[in-house]
């Protein structure tokens, strides 16, 4: 099974995805992570869609997306994860990884993307701060063994 966890920078998505990764025993990709599987960009996005396509049915990969392009790499049949935040709540995140600092352009860069994944087709939508991720996990084991 693929399980695409996706949505804006600092929503939760590798923090649920690390939740899940142990109890499914599944392989782990981040963003453009896959280009390890190639020497060129071009034939290693040929060998991971060929990979994920292969897990449909098989081993569990779960792939955490935070920029649209990649939400095309997901085959039919995956279990995509939608996870938001308020944007108060990103740009707060943003500066802890900033040590503190949230420069204006980051911010702005923030705000323009705030909402950019929301009309994306979903299975289950995280929020964060307001979704229990242990109840989340719960309802993506049973989807995946069911």
């Amino acid at each position: 099974m693929v399980i695409g966890i996706f949505g804006e920078s600092c929503v939760g998505k590798s923090t649920l995805a690390e939740k899940l990764k142990e109890p499914l025993k599944a392989e782990l990709y981040t963003g453009k992570e896959y280009l390890r599987l190639a020497k060129n960009e071009a034939a290693a996005r040929i060998a991971f869609q060929t990979k994920l396509n292969e897990a449909v049915s098989g081993n569990h990969i779960i792939y955490v997306i935070s920029e649209k392009e990649h939400l095309p790499l997901l085959p039919e049949g995956a279990l995509r994860v939608l996870v938001t935040a308020d944007l108060d709540t990103i740009k707060e995140r943003f500066a802890k990884r900033m040590h503190g600092n949230l420069p204006a352009p980051v911010a702005a860069m923030l705000e323009r993307k705030h909402g950019c994944f929301d009309g994306e087709e979903h299975s289950i939508h995280v929020v964060s701060g307001q979704t229990d991720l242990d109840e989340v996990c719960v309802q993506i084991k049973d989807m995946v063994d069911g």
